[in-house]
């Protein structure tokens, strides 16, 4: 039993021994790797802001966490100039109540029939998407502590909802002078365009990170869409839509 004991204390030893060599022949090769865990507070926001929208009511966001694997190599002797990259996993979503006018609009009534045209009223929208993104970096030190980094990430869109309800208003069928259908009272009309949203995403990544301790980080990274979130063919809604987040968390460098 000791004998067993021993051996695997022995084994345990070198394993440590081995991923400690990994680790400082990677360093010196100027290699550097980091898991981070964080959350996004931002939204899917029109731009520029249309006419239509005519007050933001309330805004909530909502808990969307990331989790991201990463890798940086630092180039030249001095290792200031660095390019960043990996793999992350992040959630993206907000709760909003607007007040809009001839807002482009498909709703579903209850008996399943749905209506298109252009509403004026109350809505509440929800959104909630979860994404699989790369980012591309590029990274510079400005002392051994701060470091920026500026570049691009690109999305694939693995869970999606964007939905909500219309309520205390009405609509005006298929154009704003169209047949007029009134909501009130508490009548609502709810909407669901999670299918028309865009599989692939891509925008602008820039960010700050600061070495707390050693191998403690903190970040702040900023991810601004470049293409609308929904399809080419979507018209429903007649403006662009982006998504805008803020990820901040913390950071732990190998």
């Amino acid at each position: 039993m000791l004998t067993l004991t021993a051996l695997l204390f022995s084994l345990s030893i070198a394993a440590q021994s081995n991923r400690n060599r990994t680790l400082i022949n990677a360093a010196l090769h100027g290699w550097e790797y980091e898991i981070r865990a964080g959350f996004n507070i931002g939204g899917t926001l029109p731009q520029p802001f249309p006419e239509e929208i005519r007050s933001i009511d309330s805004y909530t966001p909502t808990l969307s966490v990331s989790i991201e694997g990463n890798m940086t190599k630092w180039l030249g002797v001095k290792q200031r100039w660095g390019i960043i990259t990996g793999i992350r996993l992040e959630n993206k979503g907000m709760r909003t109540k607007a007040t809009v006018k001839n807002y482009g609009m498909e709703i579903i009534g209850s008996d399943g029939n749905r209506l298109k045209g252009n509403w004026t009223g109350g809505v509440r929208t929800k959104v909630q998407n979860s994404y699989l993104t790369m980012p591309v970096l590029a990274a510079y030190k400005l002392n051994p502590r701060f470091t920026l980094k500026a570049g691009t990430y690109f999305s694939y869109l693995t869970g999606k909802d964007f939905s909500g309800h219309v309520y205390e208003g009405y609509l005006r069928e298929n154009n704003p002078t169209g047949d007029k259908i009134n909501f009130r009272n508490g009548a609502i009309a709810t909407y669901d365009f999670s299918d028309d949203l865009r599989r692939f995403q891509w925008g602008v990544q820039l960010g700050a990170d600061w070495k707390a301790f050693k191998h403690l980080k903190v970040y702040a990274d900023l991810n601004w869409g470049a293409n609308e979130i929904f399809k080419k063919d979507f018209e429903t809604i007649s403006f662009d839509m982006y998504t805008v987040y803020l990820n901040v968390g913390f950071g732990y460098a190998f």
